[in-house]
């Protein structure tokens, strides 16, 4: 089976290709936003929206125009790609799978993409990598890449140039080792699994909050866009880059010793926008419990459930095991020694207590008991052929996976 993984660099650049590379993401963020409004003033008048191919035609004329001369200073292939990044966002808008497109600022998201092998080289024993017009760029070689070199694309996040490396190898189709486990998500328990294991959480947010708050305000007494402000916005998102940097890492450490050890994982298939949703209300009536509400929404966002989730369903797969998503109603009040279901078997946060035959546990364990034997039943239904209710069912990223006929 074919095996696409992405190593990410941090780049050493020294001052000139620290220029080139701003440049160059200058240029296709102007490409991009070109060509956006090209595409909006069409639909103004009822015209059809021009497709990539008709859009790479106009870049060789913006390239050649005496008004935009300076886009040939950047590769064309970056340029190239900006076009086609405006392509799958109409696609994904008219799929309803995002917004429509938006206007790229300078200093968010700033990128370029090098597509073409052909014209990239990596250096791993020197720790540097040719990229064109760039030249030879080294970089912090934490570890080997394998596989084949397809594509290479260059961000910048705060203040730092990154290289992510896009690889392809043939690999054997993997044999997934343990048994199957339930999760039950939670806050002051981040997972806990159905053998009574947890992982407590790492709340990267909440460790930060007092610095990034003072950060904050600092920044907020500044005159805008002056040389203290500059450096007090860079303070800021450095602390933002912290906090995000450690929640990543404890995801990838959590979601990478549960896939290793299990074959099977079942989660629930939560709705975190909808549960993080505000509590505020409107100006003629207002919502309960705001502040409580505002706290608890902090604390569902610090803990990444969606982030963990898409870990976990790309790493089973490169293991060879399976993903199923249960439907989370009533997975910490139904009993699992008796199946009674009631609001009053949860007596408390952590404590299960079944008024019915009298079973305790903690709630986060019963939780991921019942989530586990809910999966059990819907991969039973999936590989039989019968129809399953509305859920997400188990997932594959391989050919050979089975789909959800929900």
């Amino acid at each position: 089976m074919q095996r696409l993984q992405a190593y990410k660099y941090e780049l050493r650049p020294d001052g000139q290709q620290e220029r080139q590379m701003r440049r160059f993401a200058g240029s296709c963020r102007f490409v991009f936003n070109k060509a956006l409004a090209l595409q909006k003033e069409r639909y103004e008048h009822g015209e059809k929206k021009l497709g990539y191919a008709s859009l790479c035609k106009l870049l060789t004329g913006w390239r050649n125009c005496a008004e935009t001369a300076w886009l040939a200073d950047a590769p064309v292939h970056p340029l190239q790609q900006a076009l086609k990044n405006l392509e799958r966002a109409y696609a994904n808008f008219f799929a309803k799978r995002a917004d429509f497109p938006r206007f790229k600022k300078k200093g968010l998201s700033d990128s370029f993409r090098y597509p073409d092998p052909k014209q990239i080289k990596l250096d791993q024993a020197n720790s540097r990598m040719f990229l064109p017009k760039l030249g030879w760029l080294r970089y912090r070689n934490s570890r080997e890449v394998l596989g084949t070199v397809k594509s290479i694309t260059v961000s910048q996040s705060c203040g730092k140039w990154f290289a992510s490396i896009q690889t392809e190898c043939e690999i054997e189709q993997p044999i997934p080792q343990g048994g199957a486990v339930g999760i039950d998500m939670g806050i002051a328990r981040f997972a806990t699994l159905s053998d009574g294991t947890f992982y407590a959480p790492i709340n990267s947010f909440k460790r930060h909050e007092s610095a990034l708050r003072k950060a904050q305000q600092s920044l907020s007494r500044k005159t805008k866009f002056s040389n203290n402000w500059k450096k007090a916005k860079a303070r800021v998102q450095r602390i933002h880059s912290r906090i995000g940097n450690a929640r990543r890492d404890y995801l990838h450490k959590c979601s990478t010793t549960i896939s290793q050890n299990h074959a099977m994982v079942c989660i629930e298939d939560l709705q975190v926008r909808n549960m993080s949703k505000s509590a505020a209300g409107t100006v003629d009536a207002s919502g309960k419990n705001v502040r409580a509400k505002s706290g608890l929404n902090k604390s569902i966002l610090d803990q990444g459930w969606f982030e963990f989730r898409r870990q976990l369903e790309y790493k089973l797969a490169w293991n060879g095991g399976w993903l199923v998503a249960v439907p989370p109603q009533n997975t910490s009040r139904t009993c699992p020694a008796c199946g009674h279901v009631s609001a009053d078997n949860r007596t408390s946060q952590a404590k299960f207590a079944c008024v019915e035959c009298g079973f305790e546990e903690n709630a986060d364990v019963v939780g991921a008991i019942n989530v586990l034997r809910a999966g059990h039943a819907r991969f039973a239904c999936e590989v039989s052929g019968e129809v399953m209710p509305p859920a997400a069912g188990p997932h594959r990223s391989d050919s050979g996976a089975a789909q959800c006929r929900a």
